[in-house]
This record gives structure tokens, C-alpha cells and sequence, in this order.
């Protein structure tokens, strides 16, 4: 799946600055650094909170990690019950050319496969087969109107607004719903909500798309080996006005001398965790602003496969952001006869209500337009519900009406040199990304060994 597609098509020819973990890391190789006397806490294990103790350990700090679940990861997440590695969050590495994650998994063992974003087959309402050449012809048209959009954009206005201005013949029209849907709503937020100025922001990394194969939990499997990681403890409270940083969680207090926020936007926007003194304005109006995207994922496995063999199935439904994109695993692993589809932003929060059973249904009566009635109903069916899970409310941050970027610089601000914040929401270039979120984890450690 090609995250942030349109901007590897539209904006290909704009320099795009790489950060890798060797310059992050030129800080540790000062000889005067001394920090085994110095002791950091991490609130969260997922991929930066993870980074960040890995290489804060590895310089000789004390670091302890506090994590509110019962496991390590955050939204790197993979469910292994059904035999399958099905990855609840994210499950692509989004160009390989440079990405720290590719060496990483590399290094965590984690076996990916290519997907070939032009092995695809469209099918419209009736089964109707879409010609290449209009579903081509269609995804031009929408790369140029995102060209162009921005420019009748406002900072009050939605991606929505804009769009329905100028173009109300595209409205209804199902394809166009789906580019919508499937490579803009995907890969950001509700359009709705998604500001009409600032949906192209973020770079990207160049190279083919590879989707893990074994699971992505293998990363922060890597990355939590030695450290000191304790589950169970939710954090309720953060007391950052002494020289000593106080952490209440799970009924008990830690102080440390430096602590790293790494949780999620969407549990800062709960307001789960009490920060005295109160965060800056600064902050909270960044916490409020930016946005909060909701992608829901659903994995179906069959005895056999009825579906074509093409590595992407689309269907062109009249409900946008509704299982209208079909991932092919069988394309990767042959022995698995298994799709993987999506949710998007309302649509995605509505199925949190909804039964398996009703789930399947709804999936099922797109096969079904697609492949004929008599099509074996599936075998088994996994879920996420990421909008409602309490250690996340939301799958990852997007540039909302109201969004500055200067917003995501001001989320990565320390405070007072104790208190440090880290997460995809805290990287202005690479924000909703896991790689993002790793790059983060990295630069907090930086600033905390600068200190010394």
C-alpha cells in the first residue's frame, strides 16, 4: 500500500532531507559523556518509546520503561491466532531507499515481500469489470486535481469543503469516491476534518513498497531486548516542577531524572495523564489541533481463494471509506488463502458497534457483487477497533482545518529539560509513519544525552 502516494507522484521532483540514525547518533561518540549516574523514564514501549530507551541504555543511562498494556509495541501490533502474522497497525514499509525501518528489520528478522501497486483489478457496482484505461485515466485526474486544490484552499476550510466547490460533478461519482477514499483518506484523515492547505505536507522515502510477512512485532521485539520494560503500570500522572521528575502509575510513584512522553495523540487529547504544572498553551493547542485519524483493518480467511490473482482488489461502492480495497495475501504467501480490508475515518468509528457477524456481512456482500453469491463464506475473521482502544483512540495524526505545522515542533518541545515528548505526532516530516515515530524516539535520546 503506498502511503502518501500522491506525493511520490505529484511532488517526485521536490528534495526530500534524510535524517538517518548515524547522524542522530553522532552524540554518542563524545568521550566526555558520563550518564550512568543519570536515570530516564519512558512512558509507553511502543516503536519510539522503544528506540529511545534502546540507545539511552546502550550510552549508559538507567532506563526503566513503564507501558500501560500487557505487552510491548503500541500500534505495532500483530496477531498470530489464526496461523497468520495479521498486522493490527502498521504492516508496510513505505519506501525501502533510505528508510531506517528497512535496516531495522533487517536487523529484528523481519521477512517482507514487494506489493506491486500495479497488480490491481476494479470492479465497480454489478460486478462490472473497469476498464484499465478509465481507471488510469481517472487516477491522473485526480493527481492533478490535488496539484491544484491547495491552491483554492483555505485555512478554514476543509480538503471536503474545497473539493465539492470545485468539482460537484465528482461528488457521486463512484471511482472518484474510491481515490478519495482508498489513496487520500488513508493515508491522512477524514476529509471532512482534513485541512485544504496542508493534506500534501510530510515527506516520503523513495523505493518500492514491502509488506512484512512474519509480523511487524518483530521491530520492537528487537528492540526491547535487555531493557528494563514494566507492563501493566498506566501512568496517571506526570509531576515535572522538581529537579526529580515524579511518575504515578499503577499505584506507585517513580522519580527519574529525565522522562520521555512517548504515548499516542489520541491519549493526550483524552487527557489520561495529569501534567503539573499544566502543559504549555503551546502544547495543548497543539494537542487539540492537529487531528486524529481512525483506520480499522479486517482480516477474512477462506479454505480456497475465488478471487483474482492480482496483489489489490478494488471495489467502487456508493458509501465511501467502506471495504472498497482488498489486499491479496495470497500474492506474498501462497499456502495463505487470506484478504485484508479497510475502514476509513466515520465509517471505520461505526463498525467499532458492529458484530462480527455484521461485519462479515457487509464484507461479504461486496465479494459477493464481485464474485457471484456463490462464494464460501469465510473461515475466520480478525479485527482492530483502534478509535475505541483506550491506549490509542486513533490510528495516527493528520494535518486537520486549524493544523499548523509549526503544531507538530511544538508537541516535540522538552520542558524544562526533564520533561521530553516523542511519537509520529512529534516528527513535522515524517508524522503518521512508524518510521516517523522511530526517528522521533531516536531524536528525544539525542537531546537527552546533549544535556550531559
Amino acid at each position: 500500500m503506498q502511503r502518501r502516494k500522491f506525493l511520490k507522484e505529484t511532488f517526485s521532483k521536490l528534495p526530500i532531507p534524510f535524517i538517518t540514525p548515524v547522524l542522530l547518533s553522532s552524540a554518542c561518540n563524545k568521550e566526555t559523556i558520563n550518564p550512568s549516574s543519570k536515570s530516564v523514564l519512558i512512558i509507553g514501549a511502543g516503536i519510539s518509546g522503544l528506540a529511545a530507551a534502546k540507545k539511552l541504555k546502550e550510552t549508559g543511562f538507567q532506563v526503566k520503561v513503564l507501558e500501560a498494556q500487557g505487552r510491548i509495541g503500541g500500534r505495532l501490533r500483530t496477531n498470530r491466532s489464526l496461523g497468520i502474522a495479521f498486522d493490527e497497525g502498521a504492516s508496510w514499509i513505505h519506501g525501502i531507499d533510505k528508510n531506517p525501518i528497512t535496516t531495522l528489520a533487517q536487523e529484528a528478522g523481519m521477512t517482507t515481500a514487494f506489493t506491486d501497486d500495479d497488480s490491481k483489478k476494479s470492479f465497480d457496482i454489478g460486478g462490472i469489470v473497469r476498464s484499465t484505461i478509465l481507471y488510469d485515466k481517472t487516477e491522473d485526474e485526480y493527481y492533478s486535481m490535488l496539484e491544484s486544490l491547495m491552491k483554492n484552499g483555505s485555512a478554514n476550510e476543509s480538503f471536503e469543503a474545497v473539493f465539492n466547490k470545485m468539482y460537484p460533478t465528482k461528488i457521486n461519482d463512484r471511482l472518484w469516491k474510491f481515490f478519495l477514499s482508498t489513496y487520500l483518506t488513508f493515508d491522512t484523515g477524514d476529509l471532512d476534518k482534513l485541512s485544504s492547505t496542508l493534506y500534501d505536507e510530510g515527506e516520503v522515502f523513495n523505493g518500492v513498497e514491502t509488506i512484512s510477512i512474519n509480523g511487524y512485532d518483530t521491530i520492537p521485539t528487537y528492540l526491547s531486548k535487555g531493557l528494563d520494560i514494566q507492563l501493566n503500570q498506566r501512568v496517571t500522572k506526570i509531576d515535572y516542577s522538581n529537579a526529580k521528575v515524579q511518575v504515578f502509575h499503577g499505584g506507585n510513584i517513580s522519580e527519574a531524572d529525565y522522562v520521555l512522553v512517548s504515548v499516542p495523540l489520541g491519549v493526550l487529547k483524552a487527557n489520561t495523564i495529569n501534567f503539573i504544572p499544566t502543559l504549555p498553551n503551546s502544547k495543548q493547542n497543539a494537542i487539540q489541533k492537529i487531528g486524529m485519524s481512525c483506520v480499522n483493518k479486517f482480516l477474512l480467511t477462506w479454505n480456497t481463494a475465488f478471487w483474482d490473482n492480482v496483489q489489490y482488489i478494488s471495489y467502487t461502492p456508493e458509501i465511501r471509506d467502506k471495504f472498497n480495497y482488498f489486499v491479496n495475501l495470497k500474492k506474498a504467501q501462497p499456502n495463505v488463502n487470506a484478504l485484508m480490508t479497510f475502514a476509513y475515518a466515520n465509517y471505520a468509528r461505526q463498525t467499532e458497534k458492529m458484530s462480527d457477524a455484521q461485519i462479515i456481512d457487509e464484507i461479504m456482500a461486496h465479494l459477493k457483487d464481485m464474485y457471484g453469491n456463490n462464494i464460501p463464506k469465510p473461515t475466520n475473521m480478525l479485527r482492530t477497533k483502534w478509535g475505541g482502544n483506550e491506549n490509542s483512540f486513533g490510528s495516527y495524526s493528520f494535518t486537520a482545518v486549524g493544523t499548523e505545522m509549526q503544531h507538530f515542533e511544538d508537541l516535540a518541545e522538552e520542558l524544562n529539560d526533564r520533561l521530553f515528548f516523542a511519537g509520529e505526532h512529534t516528527e513535522v516530516d515524517y508524522f503518521s509513519t512508524a518510521h516517523g515515530a522511530y526517528l522521533s524516539g531516536i531524536r528525544e535520546a539525542d537531546k537527552i544525552i546533549n544535556l550531559l
